[in-house]
């Protein structure tokens, strides 16, 4: 496709993966990204002197970038540095309830059975199989699938394997499900965790989401340098095969010419003319009038009681001591329900938190003990109400008076500074990411359409394609990259459709029918 333009809107996992993609089939490729680097929610902060990830922090499906890279003709070994991490989280109820899960079923196995007996240890390998069978059935059809509906969904499937859809179990809860297979509650909140990972309750959120086990048991992965390597790993690749980055760079309008999508104004004056424009931002933006009142069409607008979750986050330097930590750690709040129901219906910080803590100097594998200061990112759930209201600072050092009392239940005491530590409210979050009222994963999965609500890679403009979270396969590193994926696969497929009807009406004389 020499000599057609494309600008990608945003350096976020979406908008880089697509630009890697279309740079590495001839593309001339323009990525504009406000921030003053790329990344996106994979994003770095610094804290007293130190780098530390403030974004996503567990990377999993490596087959994603192994084939992105692969595909352009390179290899993201010789990009990243990578080793796998023997135990994939460290859990804790109180200081004497811990219990590890490791990238070995077996090893998973014997420590459940060792945690809560040999019957529940049965009942999780049964559990592990069907979270293997869901992901199975949807992998192909669905997750690297432009497919987001349920009619294309079926389609895809074939009649042949319809009966294999009632399996994914779709119109079940996850936490309902859940009480199928495990009997001592704690692991049930364990499980019904997963459905955080793309920001919603498991208590509304479709069993479906037991596939999120699968891909962490198939491997969770340490990047050396920390998450915000790859973004910077898939843009320097990216660059290495034409594309250009303008950092600082506000797109104010996407231009609409009589065909679609032609371009765009920069804040400025600046206009970058194109053939196409892919927007990797939340799609809210596009229905706020962020990128002009020509597109405010181009999806369908989300309320905004359909959000995802938002957090309060801690990036800090401290010194640690009575808990053993590893990479991942998660401490989980005597009262699962009331958590969810604080955050997404009361619309307030909760109180009784689940703290997740990523200590980021650690290894995957036994814990070793830090020596002095190391880099911390705490995190809590929240409501992205951050466009409506602002915690104000008492709220804010109540939320971390309690999350912070919780660690010390559990054993972990945080030796913290102020001057050390930067916090981020849902409010930082939506100031981050425009329109998203500080909602870190776009909508929420609740409910067995929500994963079709989700706009998908062509937009209602011609020309204009979206990538990210908040776009069809959903939230996450992984699926966010796949996005990326699919909506560069959507733009050549409609360029080259586009070159064979004017072939054909050149040399017929006749228009496609």
């Amino acid at each position: 496709m020499e000599g057609n333009r494309a600008v990608v809107v945003g350096a976020g996992i979406g908008g880089l993966v697509t630009a890697l993609d279309l740079a590495s089939r001839g593309v001339e490729v323009t990525v504009l990204e406000r921030a003053a680097e790329a990344g996106g929610k994979l994003r770095q902060v610094s804290v007293a002197g130190s780098r530390i990830d403030a974004g996503p922090t567990v990377f999993t499906m490596r087959w994603v970038f192994d084939q992105l890279f692969d595909d352009a003709g390179l290899s993201l070994a010789e990009h990243i540095d990578l080793r796998p991490a023997g135990i994939l989280a460290r859990h804790a109820w109180s200081a004497g309830e811990r219990l590890d899960l490791y990238d070995d079923l077996a090893q998973s196995a014997d420590a459940i059975g060792r945690f809560s007996g040999a019957a529940e240890a049965r009942r999780f390998l049964d559990f592990s199989a069907r979270a293997r069978c869901i992901y199975e059935i949807l992998e192909g059809p669905f997750i690297r699938s432009a497919c987001a509906s349920p009619q294309a969904l079926v389609r895809s499937v074939g009649a042949r394997r319809m009966p294999d859809l009632w399996k994914i179990a779709p119109f079940n809860t996850l936490w309902r499900a859940l009480g199928g297979y495990f009997h001592d509650p704690r692991l049930r909140q364990l499980f019904g965790r997963y459905a955080t990972y793309c920001g919603s309750s498991p208590f509304e959120a479709p069993a479906t989401l037991m596939l999120i086990a699968h891909v962490e048991q198939a491997g969770v992965w340490l990047i050396e340098g920390g998450m915000h390597r790859l973004a910077q790993a898939i843009a320097a690749a990216a660059s290495r095969l034409g594309a250009q980055f303008r950092y600082r760079a506000h797109v104010d309008e996407i231009l609409i010419r009589q065909r679609g999508a032609a371009g765009v104004r920069l804040s400025d004056g600046e206009v970058f003319e194109s053939d196409a424009v892919i927007v990797n931002a939340d799609a809210a933006a596009l229905s706020a009038g962020h990128f002009g009142n020509q597109v405010r069409r181009a999806c369908k607008s989300t309320s905004r009681a359909t959000r995802s979750l938002s957090a309060v986050t801690w990036a800090m330097m401290a010194e640690t001591e009575g808990f053993p930590l590893l990479r991942h750690n998660v401490f989980f709040s005597g009262d699962y329900a009331a958590e969810f129901e604080d955050v997404f219906k009361r619309a307030r910080l909760p109180a009784s938190p689940t703290v997740y803590v990523c200590a980021q100097d650690r290894a995957g594998s036994e814990a070793a003990t830090a020596c002095g200061s190391e880099r911390l990112l705490c995190l809590v759930n929240a409501p992205a109400n951050g466009d409506s209201r602002s915690f104000d600072a008492e709220e804010i050092e109540q939320c971390q008076a309690r999350t912070f009392d919780h660690l010390e239940r559990c054993g972990l005491r945080l030796h913290r500074q102020a001057e050390a530590t930067l916090t981020t409210t849902p409010q930082d979050f939506d100031r981050l990411f425009p329109a998203s009222g500080g909602a870190l994963y776009g909508p929420a999965s609740h409910g067995w359409q929500a994963s079709f609500n989700r706009p998908s890679a062509r937009s209602r403009i011609a020309g204009l394609y979206l990538a990210g979270g908040s776009v069809h396969p959903g939230p996450g590193v992984p699926m966010a990259a796949l996005s990326g994926r699919i909506a560069a696969a959507s733009l050549m497929q409609d360029w080259d459709s586009n070159a064979r009807s004017h072939q054909v009406a050149m040399h017929g004389g006749m228009s496609m029918r």
